[in-house]
């Protein structure tokens, strides 16, 4: 895909994930679109979805080969999906990255920020903070009363 058509794709693929338009985003990731695609300013798409609860076209993504684990670094859009999510309280978009083997104990910015969990309790979503752990998050408290 030339220069040119990738970034016209890529400013639809963004629209189509604010618009929360799932059959859009379905038709540019079958017409090419790279699911790890960044915008100008560096957030992904993945990351788009996560944040907005887009649970469906975040499977969408996952399913097209974006993978979970990848931080975003746009302006005030910087971060995992996964903590995105939690941040938010979207407990199926959650699920959903969660089902595609997001860590549930990976911290953002490189490992040195907050972990998904920290995110859901601080909202406080206790839902998306009981799913995380059912899926092993631990909960960085517990671990320093515990000595860990």
């Amino acid at each position: 895909m030339n220069r040119r058509l990738r970034k016209k794709f890529s400013r639809r693929l963004f629209g189509a994930i604010q618009a929360g338009d799932v059959v859009a985003v379905k038709a540019l990731l079958e017409a090419g679109v790279d699911p790890e695609e960044s915008d100008s300013e560096g957030t992904t798409a993945l990351y788009a979805a996560a944040v907005n609860g887009r649970a469906a076209i975040v499977g969408l993504l996952l399913s097209a080969g974006a993978s979970p684990e990848v931080e975003s670094r746009g302006i005030g859009a910087e971060g995992t999906p996964l903590c995105a999510a939690a941040c938010w309280g979207h407990t199926e978009t959650v699920r959903e990255l969660l089902a595609f083997g997001a860590d549930p104990n990976a911290r953002e910015d490189r490992g040195t920020g907050w972990s998904p969990l920290e995110w859901a309790n601080n909202g406080p979503h206790p839902e998306t903070a009981a799913l995380l752990v059912a899926a092993g998050a631990i909960d960085s408290q517990q671990q320093v009363g515990q000595g860990v």
